[in-house]
């Protein structure tokens, strides 16, 4: 190998350190997105405050009880959000710059955080984002209005569509009911 060849295939294997952009961004948008579930966590106790107060008629009541239970929908998508941001800034490092050795030794990382390919990183993204969409489901299902028998059958239709979601995600693991027996028993030597 010549020279320019191997000071070229030097550059090219340190260009991946362009990943630390992505790590750095991905880092500050969760750390953002964290904030800005929590600030909205404070406020909504604050709110809550109001809710014993005994002059409030019971429209009120109701109304506070409606955006209370909306505002915690919206506080756990945002929580998601942030944790599809860390595990994607955590997954991106590990892939492309080093493993994180602390990680490694940890017993809580390698239910998570430890991404051994690309296809770990996915799958690990896919499940929180699955999760991301059943909780906007239920909130935009909270705000429904059903006044038809088809607003019925599709409140039903996602429901049932979120249930298969959640069974091929588990399938896919191996953690279905099907995949595993509950007592093996040993083999006949006879």
């Amino acid at each position: 190998m010549n020279l320019i060849e191997k000071l070229f295939e030097g550059l090219i294997w340190r260009s991946r350190y362009v990943v630390l952009f992505a790590v750095v961004a991905s880092l500050a948008a969760s750390l953002a997105i964290f904030y800005l579930a929590t600030v909205d966590v404070v406020y909504m106790v604050g709110h809550l405050l109001h809710y014993a107060d005994a002059s409030l008629d019971a429209v009120a009541r109701k109304a506070i009880h409606d955006a209370t239970v909306t505002h915690v929908v919206e506080v756990v998508d945002g929580y998601l959000l942030g944790t599809v941001m860390l595990i994607f800034a955590l997954g991106m490092y590990e892939l492309f710059i080093s493993d994180i050795d602390e990680a490694k030794g940890s017993k809580a990382s390698s239910k998570i955080l430890v991404v051994e390919n690309l296809d770990d990183l996915k799958q690990r993204l896919a499940k929180v984002i699955i999760m991301i969409l059943i909780v906007t489901i239920f909130e935009m299902a909270l705000k429904l209005s059903v006044t038809t028998t088809l607003d019925l059958l599709y409140l039903a239709g996602a429901v049932a569509l979120i249930g298969l979601a959640l069974y091929l995600t588990h399938a896919a693991d191996g953690t279905s009911g099907h995949n595993r027996q509950a007592n093996p028993q040993p083999a006949d030597p006879h």
